[in-house]
């Protein structure tokens, strides 16, 4: 007898995760879920996952698991830039500790542990970060500044998409 595995968890064998993150009640903070759902309308191959993550740190390695790479699209705090700009970084890039939540630990920390772990996890990780420098509001809807970049980043996202799946 062959063992079920649920829909939502069954994976493709070469597959790439696209991962929204961030609080869609917080305004802007939820930049990478608008993202994401604005994807889902573009995205029709299967061996490519749109997911949603209103969470960071450790409590995202369990979602990046099987996948031979990841996408994560967020909100990013850089003084230097304008509001909506957006990056493209990898986990190099990123800061190693943060002090958001002192009961959890950086994305950065998190993959390198799991990796030491011998956790299967994506070969490649990027990050396509939307510069928000604005304090926190509460709110559904992002603020027109930020709700601009929206299509950008999702053209980023496509860009990215079609160099991995072009032949080298």
């Amino acid at each position: 007898m062959e063992k079920y595995i649920p829909p939502a968890t069954q994976k493709p064998k070469k597959n790439i995760l696209i991962l929204g993150i961030g609080n869609p009640i917080l305004c802007d903070d939820g930049i990478g879920i608008h993202v994401v759902r604005r994807l889902k309308g573009l995205i029709k191959d299967t061996g490519i996952i749109l997911d949603e993550a209103y969470t960071g740190g450790l409590c995202l390695v369990d979602l990046l698991r099987g996948y031979t790479k990841s996408i994560l699209i967020d909100a990013i705090k850089s003084p230097r830039d304008k509001n909506g700009a957006i990056k493209r970084l990898t986990l190099d890039d990123l800061p190693t500790t943060h002090s958001a939540n002192p009961h959890d630990m950086s994305l950065y920390t998190a993959i390198q542990l799991a990796k030491k772990m011998g956790d299967a996890i994506p070969q490649e990780i990027v990050i396509i970060g939307i510069v928000v420098n604005t304090p926190p509001c509460f709110g559904e809807h992002l603020t027109p500044e930020i709700d601009q970049s929206v299509p950008r980043a999702v053209n980023c996202v496509l860009d990215e998409l079609t160099k991995t799946m072009t032949p080298k």
